[in-house]
């Protein structure tokens, strides 16, 4: 059987009207198990705590039939870390899969692009510089990420962004960012210096319903903005060429695409610290298992999500009585991912 034919056994035509849709039944089917084991293990973990909570008693307690104990532990303590998780997990798979098809590299990711980084700086100097409240951290966290985009783009423009070049100036962007990062803790006091260097970490804890809204909306107006441009994004990792004469607009669609990466990141970064890594691995894993060509968008936030609750279980869990920030384990899945990735990318002669 060819590989055309093959595809075709994959991929069914839904006709609504005049509107034509291409389903990649695989790449579906990825989709709905990954929601199903992100909203299994987002139970799991509701329940999990020095206060634990059978999974049964927590679906009822969801649907409003617990008792007042339990509304008060799973509706205002747990549920809004874990929903903080899910959405932080999901932008940021979206943002790392919107940069690596942009790039097309699978190392442009924001933690190696300096994104993050930038975020993480916008923040140090609201805690170190002005002592700053969580809301003025957050809005620095924004701040730093967009400046840290914005310098990325304009320093990668020659005629055009292109993938290595890019990649190269955010490593560079990546390495001075750090830098400075370094040389705010210094000057931090030992107060500052502490609650900067928890936050650096990243973690969920202590997360609330209003770190929940305005992640919610940013990605409510991002979400249907990205998935109409993914046919632009698909033409463009065939090269600029074939893009512009199958009529688009790439540099438009690539700058449009860009800002929503970096808000998507920021949003990120601000809501739960700088997570590592989950934005670098989850759309090479989403690829693999849907071995489906092109930005896999969908997927990739579906794999984030999953991802982040399931660190964020495995960091209350898996280490007995020390709790870890999430950040921790997925800093050292991700490094483990990464010399892997690194590995693979060499013997096939790409790097």
């Amino acid at each position: 059987m060819t590989a055309t034919s093959t595809q075709a056994l994959r991929t069914r035509a839904v006709r609504t009207g005049g509107l034509s849709l291409r389903l990649d039944l695989r790449a579906f089917t990825v989709v709905v198990l990954l929601l199903v084991c992100a909203l299994a293990a987002s139970v799991v973990l509701i329940g999990t705590g020095d206060f634990p909570i059978p999974a049964g008693d927590v679906l009822k307690t969801l649907f409003g039939g617990g008792d007042p104990g339990q509304e008060f532990i799973v509706n205002e303590l747990r549920l809004p870390r874990v929903l903080v998780g899910l959405l932080v997990g999901a932008a940021l798979g979206l943002g790392g899969a919107l940069f690596q098809s942009i790039s097309r590299n699978p190392l442009g990711s924001p933690d190696v692009l300096g994104l993050s980084q930038g975020s993480t700086a916008g923040a140090l100097v609201m805690i170190v510089l002005f002592s700053g409240s969580a809301t003025a951290v957050t809005l620095g966290a924004l701040v730093g990420g967009l400046v840290t985009g914005l310098a990325i783009y304009l320093l990668a423009w020659k005629q055009g962004v292109h993938g290595y070049r890019l990649v190269l100036v955010g490593i560079g962007v990546s390495a001075i960012v750090t830098a400075v990062n370094g040389y705010l803790i210094t000057k931090a006091d030992l107060v500052d210096a502490a609650r900067a260097v928890v936050w650096m970490t990243g973690s969920l804890n202590g997360r609330d319903w209003t770190q929940v809204w305005p992640l919610l909306a940013l990605c409510a107006v991002l979400l249907p903005l990205v998935l109409a441009n993914a046919r632009g994004l698909r033409m463009m990792e065939m090269g600029d060429d074939v893009s512009y004469a199958l009529g688009v607009r790439v540099e438009r669609v690539r700058l449009l695409l860009m800002v929503a990466a970096v808000l998507l990141t920021s949003a990120a970064t601000a809501a739960a610290g700088p997570v590592g890594f989950v934005a670098l691995t989850a759309p090479q894993l989403a690829r693999r298992l849907t071995r489906s060509p092109g930005p896999n968008l969908v997927p990739s936030l579906c794999m984030g999500a999953t991802l982040l609750v399931t660190a964020d279980w495995a960091s209350q869990r898996a280490f007995g009585a020390d709790q870890l920030p999430v950040g921790v384990v997925t800093g050292v899945l991700g490094g483990v991912y990464l010399l892997w990735l690194l590995v693979t990318e060499r013997k096939a002669a790409r790097i």
